[in-house]
């Protein structure tokens, strides 16, 4: 039985998977759903912290799904390897293939410095950090965004938020006014950014007619972060 839980981490998908891959129906729900992935994603990272165990057809489906992610001109990072599977990796001598980290932040942070393989699209423009509840609405503000010239990290998640702020440097955050649910992670995430402007969305924002929001979005990120104001 295996397990996926995917979720996107400002330009980075991590998936994280928990069980055994291997051999029939676990190794191919894993295939089948990277491959999913390799839709609109390149920069890919597998958590396999809580697998316990890999046969040799689970190895090789991760060994082509490597292959295909790179030939998509994207990389498949592996992170929080348990030690029995780092001694398969030695073994087999497939260690050699993947670019390999400790853990989830220094697997996410490799492709905002570029290393590896394969590292993520460079960005253009300053980057901008979004945070909100609602998938859909990332999706417009990333869009909308990027097409005005921003380089844009989404999250609905502030635990994500906080490495994204470490990782990304954002020059601004927009945010949901109901992005954070507790006053604890409200004080973690005003004290991680305190210095970084902030642009909180209105409750009904989601309801807007989506051209004058849009307008609204901009006209305020532009007051805080011109495009011409670079990542620098």
């Amino acid at each position: 039985m295996l397990s996926l839980n995917t979720r996107d981490i400002g330009r980075v998908t991590v998936v994280s998977c928990t069980g055994r891959i291997v051999v029939g129906q676990p190794s191919e729900s894993l295939r089948d759903h990277v491959n999913h992935l390799l839709r609109d994603h390149r920069a890919l990272v597998l958590h396999l912290g809580e697998v316990g165990f890999i046969d040799s057809t689970g190895l090789g489906t991760i060994v082509r799904l490597l292959t295909a992610t790179r030939q998509a001109r994207g990389d498949l990072k592996l992170c929080a390897v348990p030690a029995n599977v780092q001694s398969l990796l030695k073994i087999t001598t497939t260690q050699r293939l993947f670019d390999i980290h400790d853990n989830e932040e220094n697997a996410v942070a490799a492709f905002y410095r570029g290393t590896g393989v394969a590292a993520a699209t460079p960005a253009i423009g300053p980057p901008i950090l979004c945070i909100h509840k609602s998938a859909d609405v990332l999706a417009y503000l990333r869009e909308l965004l990027r097409s005005a010239g921003y380089e844009v990290h989404t999250t609905s998640g502030v635990g994500d938020a906080l490495m994204l702020l470490r990782v990304s440097k954002p020059k601004l955050i927009v945010m949901g006014h109901d992005a954070v649910p507790s006053a604890e992670r409200k004080a973690a995430l005003e004290s991680a950014s305190a210095n970084i402007p902030r642009i909180s969305l209105p409750e009904d924002f989601s309801m807007q007619h989506a051209g004058e929001a849009a307008e609204a979005v901009l006209r305020d990120v532009r007051t805080h972060v011109p495009v011409s104001a670079g990542s620098a």
